[in-house]
């Protein structure tokens, strides 16, 4: 069995899809965990590997950076700013922007707009307060996509910072199924050289085709030593010497 741990946002479907595909006989099991927890789920061995967001502590994790998220703003769709392509951090400065306990954008304490009195405890939290009017949300667009609501909808913002996602485990356990997940995020085919090693018998007859020696390869045999190696006319090798040499006729007397 193969756990792997996914952060809200994260759509791992693709890559499951290609592991059922190659690895039939391998189940694997999804645990969706919170984004502040999944760095300590992969470390306590709640999962294999993990999708999370950066940045993670690397002492003992190893992570492999996937892509960069576009940083949306959620608001009503009655707000000004839904009338816009896209608007700045500078643009958010006279509304009221929320900024739940699980946010997963490193503003670095420069946080746009006017604070709230209180912070949401989820993001979930903060989409319903967006819809009752009580503020506005910048959050990565999976997020938005995720919490999406008929009555909301969402713009680029420009100059917030971005988050990035990426699949990370812990180094002491890069396990074989690891290094082949590792495979299929990275896009290697079946055949890559660094897929799964073959079964011991699979080895076996790659080397036996390798070398030549397979039964059913029908491989040249060396003859036996004095037999000729071919047809000759005159009963001779082929190639081989002539048996007797022609002298010059005799003169007649």
């Amino acid at each position: 069995m193969f756990r792997l741990a996914y952060v809200p946002g994260v759509i791992p479907g693709k890559w499951v899809r290609i592991w059922n595909e190659r690895l039939p006989d391998i189940p694997l099991t999804l645990t969706p965990v919170a984004a502040g927890e999944a760095a300590d789920t992969l470390r306590a061995g709640g999962a294999d590997a993990g999708f999370l967001r950066l940045p993670v502590d690397r002492t003992d994790l190893s992570a492999i950076p996937l892509y960069t998220e576009t940083t949306v703003v959620v608001v009503p769709k009655d707000h000004l700013v839904a009338a816009a392509d896209e608007v700045s951090v500078a643009d958010l400065a006279d509304d009221i922007v929320l900024h739940p306990l699980d946010d997963t954008l490193d503003w670095e304490g420069r946080l746009p707009g006017r604070p709230a009195n209180e912070r949401p405890a989820t993001t979930a939290d903060a989409v319903e307060l967006v819809a009752a009017g009580i503020g506005l949300l910048v959050v990565p667009q999976s997020l938005a996509r995720l919490h999406h609501r008929k009555d909301l909808t969402y713009r680029p913002v420009s100059g917030a910072p971005e988050s990035r996602v990426a699949l990370s485990w812990p180094e002491e356990r890069t396990t074989d199924l690891v290094e082949e997940f590792i495979g299929i995020v990275r896009g290697r085919t079946v055949n890559s050289s660094r897929g799964r090693r073959p079964a011991p018998a699979q080895e076996q007859q790659a080397s036996k085709a390798k070398s030549g020696r397979s039964d059913a390869g029908g491989a040249r045999r060396k003859p036996a030593a004095g037999k000729p190696t071919g047809k000759n006319s005159r009963g001779g090798g082929t190639g081989g010497a002539k048996s007797g040499r022609r002298g010059k006729p005799g003169r007649r007397s």
